[in-house]
């Protein structure tokens, strides 16, 4: 199948390490509550009604497109993370936050997971919702598809839910180790085939609660079994490469090594790191990605100006500056004025861009 040509590159060139003349923008979550017309349809659909059904996707995808055309250099298709457990076939329910009635218990239960995911039947909804948006999208921005991190999703699988102490994935590294890496293995699995063809974001949403040694044991063998995973099916297509991004929230420690070892083209930050040290960290290896508190959005006007400003200098300065994606730091929450995510993106145009006075 055949798509529309792309007429905004800006992203796709900051991913491949080149300097861009502003630094391309787009926000995690920006397919979200804050927005008023996502409401008016989620009100009538429940969410994981609205994943499974390309046309609500594809809608919820282009809304932000629409409002802020011009100003937003990438769309992310309306989807989850948790659609890769689904795959395996564990139910999960959306009520508000993710709920798993039957989570993992022991490594017993690993039984229970379906075996061979056929990847196509199970998740080609999201295939279908992909291409529908990017015919739709009419070549104005690029797609970004997305999986969740295996640790991440390992948590939530065997947690039930969203956890504050992690108590129960951690008991699984420490009792069963390698029960623990052969079940991220397995999942890493399903998402290189759930991720080759699109341009790809990986949500290490948990990265930071795992100390150092603990990360490079259990997340980072995964992390590097996606990258090149999906790379090495794409040359068997001859499909040309994509950028991959990684996010690993929280994981600022590991900065420099995801660079040198994951296998990842962009590194996402948050904002509890200054992007000049995040730069000299990863050197000139990997595009960045973020990295504004999400909360400043809720400061006003003056507010927002003066921290993207900060951002905008911390990115472009020192020695080894390169591409970088302008981003929030993690994902925007729905209190946000849509007219205040405006004026974020008309001030990441105005400080980023190349000879301006930030």
């Amino acid at each position: 199948m055949s798509f529309p040509p792309l007429k905004n590159d800006l992203l796709l060139r900051a991913a491949r390490g080149e300097e861009t003349e502003r630094a391309p923008v787009w926000v995690m979550r920006q397919a979200g509550r804050y927005l008023p017309e996502f409401q008016a349809l989620r009100a009538h659909h429940s969410f994981f009604e609205i994943c499974r059904t390309p046309a609500l996707a594809k809608e919820l995808t282009l809304q932000p497109i629409r409002r802020y055309a011009g100003l937003i250099d990438a769309a992310i298709i309306f989807s989850d993370i948790l659609v890769v457990p689904q795959a395996l076939g564990m139910e999960v329910q959306m009520n508000p936050g993710p709920h798993f009635p039957d989570p993992l218990v022991t490594p017993a239960d690993i039984e229970k997971l379906t075996k061979d995911v056929d990847v196509d039947k199970e998740l080609g909804y999201v295939y279908e919702a992909i291409t529908q948006t990017r015919q739709a999208l009419d070549g104005e921005v690029p797609l970004i598809g997305f999986c969740g991190a295996p640790w991440t999703l390992f948590s939530y699988m065997i947690e039930g839910g969203g956890t504050k102490t992690f108590q129960k994935c951690k008991t699984w590294l420490f009792k069963y180790p390698e029960e623990s890496k052969a079940l991220l293995n397995r999942i890493a699995d399903v998402c290189i085939e759930f991720l080759v063809g699109q341009l790809l974001q990986v949500f290490d949403s948990w990265a930071g609660e795992l100390a150092p040694h603990h990360f490079q044991e259990f997340s980072l063998p995964s992390l590097q079994r996606i990258s090149s995973g999906v790379r090495a099916k794409l040359a068997a297509q001859n499909v040309p490469a994509v950028p991959l991004t990684l996010f690993p929230k929280g994981a600022n420690t590991q900065l420099a090594s995801l660079a040198e070892h994951a296998g990842y083209d962009v590194i996402g930050v948050d904002w509890c790191i200054e992007p000049s040290e995040a730069r000299a960290a990863v050197g000139s290896k990997v595009a960045l990605q973020g990295n504004l508190d999400p909360n400043v959005l809720y400061g006003g006007r003056e507010a927002i100006e003066r921290e993207v400003k900060r951002m905008c200098e911390s990115f472009k300065g020192g020695k080894a500056a390169k591409a970088w994606i302008a981003n929030l730091g993690h994902g925007i929450t729905p209190g946000v004025n849509p007219d205040d995510l405006r004026w974020f993106f008309e001030c990441v145009h105005k400080y980023s861009a190349s000879g301006s006075s930030a």
